[in-house]
């Protein structure tokens, strides 16, 4: 016993001498959150998505997912980290530098602020993973599995990257005071606005919009959305890089927008239709997850609540406008989900965000006005940018590989010209 006490003095005491300025909850909490948002990915979207598809086609999907979460990681290590937060010299404002190249200089020790500046890496590499990962639900049942690969890579490289340094690496929109806690721009007007431009550029499906083409397996999309869900914590959470009240607002107000987000969508399709469908009300639940992620740090309870309300509304009609009006066939509704929700999140920050709205005030002081414009510059930016660099990335891969498969192949299903496998055998 008197032995024990004594090794456990010993190591209060040189704890600090061995990692000064380490908080070991902070870091906990990273690595946890680190977790989280790769379960987003894989099972989480993986199933969201395989659900939402037809059979046919379900195991492409999960395989696209899986191997972007492979290829994204290698690239985040080989230059992807670099390129986005590393310094860029001349260049600093639009891309970071070289100095990061396969993780260079980043010892066991080496910390940002109170955690390893690995796991901050690790942390950051599941964004990664997961931005291009959502961009398949907009190319979903008649892309190229080659293509995919290609596009990936390129993307990560050429667009997330560079608008990651923008807005989280001390670049151009950082400096100008773009408010985005979680990834309202980087993770989801990115992912939106790739979606759609990959749907117009490929074309919709054969069949559609006359031939239904429903869910061919809501419990996996059911499954799966309550692991995003879930993740979501960690995503929005984690963003505080520390176990403090940041992380725990962040948290409340991500849970309370995508209830609001959920619900609101039910009672429109409630409404509009007849019936409340579970397709629905999982959509309105990703749509209150997307919209919230900018704000969440910095709004209060009543305003992720809005906010939510919000999201289900705007992005319910946002998805029937693609859909039927426009008949542009983002396949899994990546573009007025994430795209639009992203946006919406981003504007609506400047208003919640303000601590002079009463019940609903946030934690920051700002005028609400001259950060509505700052926050329209950064949505605008990113869309244009993204929505340009994309295009061109797929005229690339285009006359290299073909990005569409063949008509047969599209009747006959991804699963087997592409992969050699079915995705059930019963």
């Amino acid at each position: 016993m008197k032995r024990g006490l004594l090794g456990l003095t010993a190591l209060l005491f040189a704890a600090p001498l061995y990692a000064e300025g380490l908080d070991s909850g902070d870091t906990a909490w990273i690595l946890t959150s680190t977790a989280l948002v790769l379960f987003m990915t894989i099972p989480g979207l993986s199933l969201f998505y395989a659900g939402l598809v037809r059979t046919k086609n379900v195991l492409s999907v999960l395989m696209q997912c899986f191997t972007i979460t492979c290829l994204m990681s290698i690239l985040w290590l080989v230059v992807g980290y670099s390129l986005a937060f590393s310094d860029g010299g001349a260049v600093n404002q639009f891309v970071g530098g070289l100095s990061n190249f396969f993780l260079g200089g980043i010892a066991e020790d080496t910390l940002r602020g109170t955690i390893p500046v690995s796991s901050f890496i690790a942390f950051q590499m599941t964004f990664a993973i997961i931005t291009p990962a959502l961009i398949v639900g907009g190319f979903a049942e008649r892309m190229r599995f080659s293509a995919v690969v290609m596009f990936s890579a390129a993307w990560l490289l050429l667009v997330y990257a560079p608008i990651c340094h923008w807005v989280w690496g001390g670049g151009w929109l950082s400096d100008l005071g773009l408010m985005d806690f979680a990834g309202g721009t980087v993770v989801h007007i990115t992912a939106g606005v790739a979606a759609i431009v990959t749907a117009v550029v490929l074309g919709n499906r054969r069949g559609f919009p006359d031939t239904a083409m429903p869910p061919h397996n809501m419990t996996l999309t059911i499954a799966g959305a309550g692991m995003l869900w879930v993740g979501w914590f960690g995503f929005n959470g984690g963003s505080a890089l520390a176990a403090n009240g940041d992380a725990a607002m962040a948290i409340l107000v991500t849970h309370m927008s995508a209830a609001a987000g959920a619900f609101t969508w039910m009672c429109a399709e409630w409404i509009k239709y007849g019936k409340p469908s579970a397709l629905g009300a999982v959509t309105g639940m990703v749509a209150g997850l997307g919209t919230i992620t900018p704000a969440s740090g910095f709004v209060g309870p009543a305003g992720g609540l809005v906010i939510g309300i919000c999201a289900g509304i705007v992005c319910f009609f946002a998805t029937n406008f693609i859909k039927r009006s426009l008949k542009i066939d983002d396949s899994l509704d990546v573009f007025p989900v994430h795209g639009v929700g992203g946006a919406l999140g981003t504007i609506l920050t400047a208003v919640f965000a303000s601590n002079a709205l009463g019940i609903f005030s946030g934690q920051v002081d700002i005028n609400i006005v001259s950060q509505l414009g700052t926050q329209a510059i950064g949505v605008i930016a990113v869309i244009v940018y993204t929505a340009l660099v994309t295009f061109v990335i797929l005229k690339v891969t285009g006359a290299l590989v073909g990005n569409r498969v063949d008509d047969e192949v599209e009747v006959a299903g991804l699963d087997l010209n592409s992969h050699n496998e079915r995705g059930y055998d019963i």
